[in-house]
């Protein structure tokens, strides 16, 4: 037996068709999940930013370590008389004159020329301009400078360090390390 409902005032027992929405997105919604996105990607900015300078750091201190363990390598060999001691390439502290040296090789000193390599290529700085040639984003100190000097003696190389004046995520200047 069939059920009957009573109709209200107002409204009719026979319901009117709905009205079928369109699929898709209004307006508002699109302008309230940009704005949802901007405020996401606005924090999230910061850290990629601090990512990236992380991973130049990163860089700097493998390249700083290549050449500094290049240059201890050569002044090893010099005093173990594997390269000579009368090497153009050599001062006679035992240091390479150039940062190339290090790639160009520096002979034995044995009747067949040979020579020894420490670096396959001079490592980038990663906060130097990139125009620059490797050899010159390079700060150098002498053996015979002072450690605060701000300038090249020119005899040799000893030590490396950045000419960058920024400050590291750890608050030490890049110059320092």
């Amino acid at each position: 037996m069939p059920k009957f409902r009573l109709a209200r005032r107002g409204s009719s027992s026979i319901s009117a068709p709905r009205r079928l929405r369109p699929a898709g997105l209004t307006l508002v919604e699109l302008l309230v999940v940009l704005a949802v996105l901007s405020i996401l990607a606005m924090a999230a900015l910061p850290y990629a930013e601090t990512a990236v300078r992380r991973e130049h750091e990163l860089a700097l201190h493998r390249a700083l370590r290549d050449i500094r363990s290049a240059l201890d390598r050569v002044h090893a060999d010099w005093e173990d008389e594997r390269i000579s001691r009368a090497s153009e390439r050599v001062s006679q502290d035992g240091y390479p004159k150039t940062l190339s040296a290090l790639v160009e090789g520096i002979r034995t000193g044995d009747a067949n020329g040979t020579r020894r390599w420490y670096l396959r290529r001079i490592p980038r700085d990663p906060f130097a301009d990139p125009a620059l040639p490797t050899a010159q984003q390079w700060a150098l100190r002498s053996y015979r400078d002072p450690p605060d000097n701000a300038t090249w003696g020119g005899e040799d190389v000893y030590d490396v360090h950045s000419r960058s004046n920024g400050t590291a995520i750890d608050g030490t200047r890049y110059r320092d390390w």
